[in-house]
């Protein structure tokens, strides 16, 4: 399982753009699941995970080993190769 991790912000026009990409990432790899955090309605969350900016993805394994943190917009192929690498 590869786990898709969006921290996001109601009034970021690049987070309308990265969930797009994530949605597509998971639409592609059948093992992946997005999960998305609102920065202000989950605080304790994004101030836990080390969260500065908005949009951040972050990506893990089936273990919850990080194997990738984007701080902006990735691009469809970086997010690709991260979940690659947490299969």
């Amino acid at each position: 399982m590869v786990q898709l991790t969006f921290y996001s912000s109601a009034f970021c026009e690049p987070c309308i753009r990265t969930r797009a990409v994530l949605e597509e990432a998971e639409r592609l790899v059948p093992a992946a699941t997005l999960v998305e955090h609102d920065i202000v309605r989950s605080e304790e969350a994004a101030r836990e995970a080390g969260i500065r900016v908005a949009p951040t993805v972050v990506v893990t394994d089936s273990a919850g080993r990080e194997v990738f943190r984007a701080e902006g917009e990735p691009s469809l192929a970086q997010v690709l190769v991260a979940a690659a690498k947490a299969l």
